[in-house]
């Protein structure tokens, strides 16, 4: 079983790449548009929305903070996928008090779960370089 903060986790990534192929509106309009008409979405985004909403709100900043550390890569040259798993992480290491070990642990595992089979890895480097960059590793 899962845990409720690794569901909101996805959720809020699931959201990210709606918003994206949505051509980046306002969070709540992304959640209005899934579920007009289909209203089991509700429960996939339920929790997400918060996380979600943050990270969009902050998105060039974060973009800013990947780059610096991405060695070699541009931001448009990584997946959407990864940018997003990777946004949702530097946010939660920069604004919230989750442990950074279990930050970088639950974006591997999205990367598991939602990537291709060399994500996990670069996104725990790319991440690793964020948390040791800021002083938190």
């Amino acid at each position: 079983m899962l845990r409720a903060e690794t569901k909101i986790r996805a959720r809020a990534l699931q959201l990210l790449y709606a918003w994206e192929l949505q051509e980046r509106p306002p969070i709540d309009r992304v959640v209005v548009r899934l579920l007009t008409g289909n209203p089991v979405w509700r429960r996939s985004v339920e929790g997400g929305e918060p996380l979600a909403g943050a990270v969009a709100d902050r998105v060039t900043e974060l973009d800013a903070e990947i780059e610096e550390v991405a060695d070699n890569w541009r931001l448009e040259r990584i997946g959407v996928i990864e940018q997003n798993i990777l946004r949702l992480a530097v946010y939660e290491l920069s604004e919230t008090s989750v442990p950074p070990k279990v930050v970088i642990s639950e974006a591997v595992q999205l990367a598991h779960w939602f990537a291709g089979p060399k994500a996990p890895g670069f996104v725990n480097g790319v991440l690793d370089a964020v948390a040791r960059r800021a002083g938190k590793l």
